[in-house]
C-alpha cells in the first residue's frame, strides 16, 4: 500500500493539515496517510509544545471518522530527538509491504538540507511538497520530488494557539472534537 507520511507536533493539528491531507488522498498520490506525531522536533523549541500524547489524542479525535487517515506513535518508541531518516528506516524494514512517501510543507523543506541524513530521504523517498506563502521551492533534478497545488489556509498552530490564550474562538479552525477536548481540557489557556 502506498501511504504517506504526514510529520508533525500538530500542536494542535487544523484544519489546515486535514484539508492538505484530503487533497493528497483524493489526487491518488497514496492510498492512505499515517500522521506522525513527533514528540520532539530537533530543529523547534519544544517548551511550547502540548504533551506529546495530548497532542497524539487530539490528531486521533481529528481523523477517527476518515478510513484513509491514521495516526502513528512511531516516534514515541524510538531515541530522542526524533530525526525522519530514523523514522523512515524503521517503518521500512518493520512494514516492507507498505511504499512510504513523506508530506512536507515548503517551509519545511526549505530547511531539509539540516535534518539528519537528508540525503538519504531525498534519493529514497517520494517526497510531496505543498506550498506555503513566502516559500519558493526548486526541484529541478529530482523525480522524486512532487510539489502539489493543494488548497491552502493561511492556518498556523502558533496563530490557533494564541486565540485560545486570548480566549477567542477557534470554531471552523479545528475539528469540533479536537475543540471540545481542548476546552474541557483547558489546553493552551497558559
Amino acid at each position: 500500500m502506498k501511504i504517506g507520511l504526514f510529520f508533525g507536533s500538530f500542536n494542535p493539528i487544523h484544519h489546515g493539515h486535514l484539508i492538505i491531507a484530503s487533497h493528497i488522498l483524493n489526487q491518488g498520490h497514496t492510498e492512505k496517510i499515517w500522521f506522525v506525531v513527533s514528540p520532539h522536533n530537533p530543529l523547534k523549541e519544544s517548551a511550547a509544545l502540548l504533551n506529546e500524547n495530548q497532542r497524539l489524542h487530539l490528531v486521533r479525535l481529528a481523523v477517527e471518522e476518515d478510513t484513509r487517515m491514521a495516526v502513528s506513535d512511531v516516534e514515541f518508541l524510538l531515541p530522542r530527538p526524533s530525526y525522519t531518516a530514523i523514522t523512515l528506516a524503521h517503518l521500512s524494514e518493520k512494514y516492507p509491504q507498505h511504499e512510504f512517501s513523506l508530506i512536507l510543507g515548503g517551509d519545511s523543506f526549505q530547511n531539509i538540507e539540516k535534518w539528519k541524513n537528508y540525503k538519504y530521504i531525498l534519493n529514497n523517498y517520494n517526497v510531496y511538497i505543498y506550498n506555503r506563502p513566502g516559500f519558493m521551492i526548486d526541484t529541478t533534478g529530482n523525480t522524486q520530488l512532487t510539489v502539489l497545488d493543494a488548497p491552502l489556509l493561511e492556518l498556523s498552530a502558533t496563530m490557533i494557539r494564541n486565540l485560545i490564550k486570548q480566549k477567542k474562538s477557534v470554531h471552523y479552525l479545528l475539528p469540533e472534537k479536537v475543540i471540545d477536548e481542548i476546552e474541557k481540557s483547558g489546553y493552551y489557556r497558559k
